[in-house]
C-alpha cells in the first residue's frame, strides 16, 4: 500500500468544491496494471467532472484526468513490464474510474499503450486526448485524398487544446491553414503554431438561413459546432470534408442536404475515447515520429495538482490558450 496526493472533487446541493488530499493505492479500484502518474493534461471533458456537470461524472467525491503518462509499478500483463513508460487516454479513465489527477491509478490492461520511441512522458501529455483527438481529425481528413494544393484548410476553435495541435499538424505537413478565433490578443501564438490568416469567430458564426454559401475552404476542422459548423459544411469546396470533434458551442447544427448532394462535401465523426487501443497506438506511433511537432512546448502552460483548480474555472469561462500540462509527481 502506498500513499499518495490526488485532486479530490466532492459534489453536493451548494455545488463542488476541489482540493488536494492523501489516499491509498489501496483505495484504487481492481484492475491489471498499477502506474505512478508522472504527468496529466487539463481537459474539457475534466472541467466538466470538476464542475460537476451532469452526465460526465455519475458518483463523487471523484478524482478527475481523462488522461495519464507514467510508470508500470504492477502489472498482471506480461506485455506491460513493471518499470516500463505507458500512457493511457480516454476509456472511463477520470470518468467514472480515477483519473490522472492522482500520482497512482489502477486500469485495465486493454486501456494501456506502451510510450512510443522519442516521445517522452512530458511530450504525451502536452499533446493528451487533444493532441490524439487532432491526429484522428488529420488521419480521416487524408483517408479522404485531403492534398495540400487542394486549397485552404479551416480550423475552428484555434486557441484551444485540440485546434492548437491541428493547426501545427496542418501546418507540418504542409497545408495552408485559416484559424478562427475569437480571441483577437492570440493572432502571433496561432501564426507561431503555423496559421496564415485568422479570422474572427463572428464571420462563421451567425446563423445563416441559406442553405448553401459561397465555397471558401477545401477541409475543415471543426471543435465547436453549432452554427458555425453549419456554415462551415456551407463553405466547404466541392468535394471537402469536415472533420467534426467537438461542441463546445452546440451539440445541434442547422443544415440542408443540399451542401452533401450538390457539393458532395463530408461530415467525419471522430472519437478519441472509445476507439480501439490499436488506432490509437497509430497515430501516437505517428505523433512521435513523421507528424512529431517541434513548437509543442510553445503551446503548453504547466501546474502542479494544486493549479488544477484554477486552469479548470479558467477553460470554462473561456479563458484558456493552448494546453495545460499537470505535472503530478
Amino acid at each position: 500500500m502506498t500513499t499518495f496526493d490526488a485532486f479530490w472533487v466532492e459534489k453536493d446541493e451548494q455545488g463542488t468544491r476541489h482540493q488536494v488530499i492523501s489516499r491509498e493505492t489501496d483505495d484504487l479500484p481492481d484492475g491489471d496494471v498499477l502506474i505512478e502518474v508522472l504527468y496529466s493534461s487539463v481537459n474539457y471533458k475534466d472541467a466538466m467532472s470538476a464542475s460537476g456537470v451532469p452526465g460526465v461524472t455519475r458518483q463523487y467525491p471523484h478524482t478527475p484526468g481523462i488522461d495519464a503518462a507514467g510508470i508500470v509499478r504492477a502489472s498482471t500483463d506480461p506485455t506491460l513490464s513493471i518499470g516500463s513508460e505507458v500512457l493511457v487516454i480516454g476509456f472511463d479513465l477520470g470518468m467514472n474510474t480515477p483519473g490522472g489527477f492522482g500520482q497512482y491509478i489502477r486500469v485495465p490492461a486493454g486501456w494501456v499503450l506502451p510510450m512510443p520511441a522519442g516521445l517522452s512522458l512530458r511530450e504525451s501529455m502536452i499533446l493528451g486526448t487533444a493532441g490524439l483527438t487532432a491526429a484522428l481529425c488529420l488521419e480521416k481528413l487524408l483517408w479522404m485524398n485531403a492534398q495540400p494544393e487542394q486549397g485552404p484548410v479551416l480550423v475552428t476553435g484555434a486557441t484551444g487544446g485540440v485546434g492548437s495541435v491541428a493547426i501545427a499538424l496542418l501546418a507540418h505537413l504542409g497545408f495552408e491553414v485559416i484559424a478562427v478565433s475569437g480571441k483577437t490578443d492570440q493572432v502571433d501564438y496561432l501564426k507561431a503554431l503555423g496559421a496564415e490568416t485568422v479570422i474572427g469567430r463572428e464571420a462563421l458564426s451567425e446563423q445563416s438561413s441559406r442553405p448553401i454559401l459561397k465555397p471558401l475552404y477545401a477541409h475543415a476542422v471543426d471543435t465547436v459546432g453549432g452554427d458555425m459548423l453549419s456554415n462551415v459544411i456551407k463553405s466547404l469546396y466541392p468535394q471537402g470534408s469536415v472533420a467534426i470533434c467537438g461542441l463546445v458551442a452546440s451539440p445541434k447544427m442547422d443544415i440542408t442536404v443540399l451542401p452533401f448532394i450538390l457539393r458532395g462535401v463530408n461530415v467525419l465523426g471522430v472519437d478519441s475515447v472509445e476507439l480501439p487501443l490499436e488506432d490509437k497506438a497509430r497515430n501516437w506511433t505517428r505523433l512521435a515520429e513523421e507528424w512529431r511537432l517541434p513548437n509543442l512546448g510553445q503551446m503548453a502552460t504547466e501546474v502542479g495538482l494544486d493549479g488544477i483548480s484554477g486552469r479548470v474555472d479558467a477553460l470554462l469561462a473561456g479563458g484558456v490558450v493552448g494546453r495545460t500540462l499537470v505535472r503530478v509527481s
